[in-house]
């Protein structure tokens, strides 16, 4: 089965340079730094609403899934459109007991300061879609609902699907029904493309080097990273495959280190001997199905969270933060993960694990159920 994707409006490129933790000078994670993340995410959530509206009737959508940002304004248009939808989310965000608020980093403040912790941060991101959606509910056709009302209604009436593996992160026990946990979905490769030739010749030159790269963060601090990260890589003893991301980081090339553009995770990263990464949610995932440790190097929101996760999973050592990178905490975290056989026996075992698991199959079931119009 393929399921269509269709654009929607907004662009994260001219918000992310404003989130806290970008240049490294802060943390970029806790609550303060989640409200400003919200406070600046208002003008993408405006625009978002008549996107999806518009999508649906293009595509005369029969289900619609809906991922983090655009659910709660995908919720009203489902409804009013009559068809179900489900929640595809990559991250645990609905309130548990287990751990804590995973926008917040996921640091545990105990199960009751947990699930409080929680439902306040969550109750704390409504005014940022309150207006747009009273919009969107009054153009819909729709009876006016406070906030909270449509969350409890909506976010159970249909199932959220997270994607990730109950081996990375088990399912809270005190979730209900409606929230599943059915394991990583893979992006598939695009048709036809193939790896550039001085990459290939850089890998058959000497032993695995490392990948580094920060994806979406750090956009324009490519040139004050480029320095920790080259004098990281030189004392450390290792090869490395740079890749520039939004940052832009490019490093002084030679026999040991090469520059490269955006290359597919799944080619590229079972050929490192070690990932160092922002710990977004899907370069983890990419890193650990690739079975090679990583070396956690987390901004914001969620990315503290899987940092966590990775080093309680035995895969990569402590956290280094980008508030706290240093060349000299970047080579040791790079000796660490490159010399200690541990970390990638462990990341081999975790990697085994999620090759039995199929994220994809219960979606598809779902979809594939024969159910009553709405």
């Amino acid at each position: 089965m393929e399921l269509p994707f269709l654009a929607l409006p907004g662009d994260l490129r001219r918000i992310l340079p404003q989130a806290r933790g970008q240049d490294g000078t802060a943390s970029g994670t806790g609550p303060r730094a989640l409200l400003r993340l919200l406070r600046i995410a208002r003008p993408l959530v405006a625009e978002l609403g008549d996107g999806i509206v518009a999508a649906v009737r293009q595509s005369r959508a029969e289900v619609v899934l809906l991922s983090t940002v655009v659910a709660p304004l995908g919720y009203q248009v489902a409804e009013a459109a009559g068809i179900p939808w489900a929640g595809v989310f990559p991250q645990p965000l609905f309130p548990t007991g287990d751990f804590g608020p995973v926008l917040v980093g996921g640091r545990s403040l105990g199960r009751t300061g947990n699930r409080l912790t929680g439902r306040f941060l969550e109750s704390a991101a409504h005014p940022l879609y309150a207006g747009p959606v009273r919009d969107l509910r009054r153009e819909l056709g729709l009876p006016r609902r406070s906030m909270a009302a449509l969350q409890r209604t909506q976010q159970q009436r249909w199932p959220t699907f997270h994607g990730f593996s109950p081996t990375v992160v088990p399912r809270p026990a005190d979730w209900p029904a409606s929230q599943e946990v059915v394991g990583y979905w893979w992006p598939a490769r695009q048709a036809g493309w193939t790896p550039p030739g001085e990459v290939e010749q850089f890998l058959a030159a000497g032993p695995a080097p490392v990948s580094i790269g920060f994806g979406s963060m750090a956009p324009g601090h490519g040139e004050r990273l480029a320095g920790p990260v080259l004098a990281a890589v030189r004392a450390a003893g290792v090869r490395a495959v740079v890749q520039a991301g939004w940052s832009g980081l490019r490093v002084a090339e030679g026999p040991d280190v090469l520059s490269v553009g955006p290359m597919p995770h799944d080619w590229l990263f079972p050929r490192m001997a070690a990932v160092v990464h922002h710990c977004g949610a899907g370069t983890t995932a990419a890193g650990l199905r690739a079975g090679v440790p990583a070396v956690a190097v987390p901004v914001l929101a969620d990315q503290p969270f899987w940092a966590r996760r990775l080093h309680a999973l035995g895969v990569a050592p402590v956290p280094v933060p980008l508030s706290k990178l240093t060349a000299d905490r970047l080579a040791g975290a790079l000796r660490s993960v490159t010399t200690d056989p541990r970390y990638a026996e462990r990341a081999q075992a975790v990697a085994a694990r999620l090759a039995t698991e199929d994220g994809s199959a219960r979606i598809l079931r779902w979809l594939e159920t024969p159910r009553p119009p709405s």
